[in-house]
């Protein structure tokens, strides 16, 4: 499907949209369906600046239409690394505060707290908090996101001065304390957490710990609607599983032109021209620049593990179009259904979709997908390995 836009620009076509229904074949996460309906757009010559100006309008416009709202533009904007280490999302809901603070520094220069130091020691980690106002007692569900090291405090007010109070503020001297409470922006009454671990577990915890904060103490608006721009992505992500480089979003993505010079030597570090467009925590819809010249969608693919006789055997048709100095071209797709969802003011997806299907996938009113016969299989030329004493012979 990507590749088709990109050759209708190659051909000429300098620009279009579509309204189409898609198939999603990933894992259904919470608030996804495997069938949704996708507004697909794609220009010739577009800046990230052009697209966004003509997606701005828009959105402004449904707004106004359906909810009788002025939506102010231009949206904001916030690298990638920015959204996650503030928010612990790449689709951050600012319709409240609660940001992540990063207290990294603060321990490694003053705060001699054995567990989080050994932590950071020990791996490439980080040490981030949030407080929370008037907070109650710790989350419990903190752990279910994969964090080694969670630490809560209660801030009271002690001898005239503010001071953590816990099971472990014990190990804290006044000065460390100190420079905590500060760090975080906290008053008497609030509730602090921190958690050290990598990285990205960190933004997960805090990310969905600041949601869950939010929620319980009705801190959401539910009249605002917050958009923001989400950009810089990074163009690979490090696969554990399989050992490699793999594509954030796709393989045929821009990296940023400030970064070409890494492709080889730090492909983790190599940005991209991608861009989401967050609305209240959701995603609204993704784009990106797309690759136009041949050399760096060679380099690309090289750094994925795909050599230049595979890349001519899978996407040779690509490559040949390239060649004839194809137009820089980009585009963006929006989640119809998840906008309705937004607008509607409804917290399901499924809200809006006729005969939604189960998290597996399956249909509720038909028990799709059902079980095979032999016939179907036989008109396939498959065979199947699971006996069926039922199953009538070949012959």
């Amino acid at each position: 499907h990507q590749i088709f836009k990109q050759l209708l620009m190659v051909g000429g076509v300098d620009k279009y949209y579509q309204i189409v229904k898609c198939f999603r074949d990933e894992n259904l996460r919470a608030n996804r369906q495997p069938e949704f309906t996708q507004l697909d757009i794609e220009m010739s010559f577009i800046t990230p600046d052009e697209l966004f100006a003509v997606v701005e309008k828009m959105m402004a416009e449904i707004f106004s239409e359906v909810k009788g709202i002025s939506i102010s533009t231009p949206f904001d904007r916030i690298p990638y690394d920015e959204a996650v280490r503030r928010y612990g999302s790449d689709k951050p809901d600012r319709r409240f505060g609660l940001e992540i603070r990063d207290l990294t520094q603060a321990f490694s220069s003053g705060c001699d707290f054995k567990v989080f130091n050994d932590i950071v020691a020990a791996s490439d980690a980080v040490i981030r908090g949030i407080c929370i106002p008037a907070g109650g007692e710790m989350p419990s569900f903190a752990a279910t996101h994969g964090a080694k090291g969670l630490a809560w405090f209660r801030v009271v007010e002690r001898d005239k001065s503010l001071a953590l109070d816990s099971s472990i503020s014990k190990f804290f001297d006044a000065d460390c304390q100190a420079v905590v409470i500060d760090a975080v922006g906290a008053s008497a009454g609030d509730l602090i957490l921190i958690v050290a671990d990598r990285e990205k577990v960190v933004s997960n915890t805090l990310g969905q710990l600041r949601l869950k904060a939010a929620e319980d103490m009705e801190l959401i608006p539910a009249d605002r609607y917050d958009f923001v721009w989400v950009t810089d992505f990074p163009l690979y992500d490090w696969s554990v599983e399989d050992k490699r480089w793999v594509s954030t979003h796709h393989p045929f993505t821009m990296p940023h032109p400030e970064d070409w010079d890494k492709l080889e030597s730090d492909p983790g570090d190599v940005r991209s021209l991608a861009y989401d467009l967050a609305l209240n925590g959701e995603e609204a819809g993704g784009g990106s620049i797309r690759i136009h010249r041949g050399d760096i969608q060679k380099r690309i693919f090289r750094t994925l593990g795909i050599g230049d006789e595979e890349a001519r055997e899978k996407f040779g048709f690509l490559m040949d179009a390239l060649q004839y100095g194809a137009p820089p071209h980009g585009g963006i797709a929006f989640g119809l259904d998840r906008i309705m969802m937004i607008l509607l003011g409804y917290e399901s997806i499924r809200e809006v979709i006729a005969f939604p299907k189960t998290q597996t996938g399956s249909c509720l009113m038909s028990d799709a997908p059902a079980e095979v016969d032999f016939r179907q299989l036989r008109e396939l030329y498959l065979k199947s390995t699971v006996k069926n004493k039922d199953r009538p012979t070949e012959s």
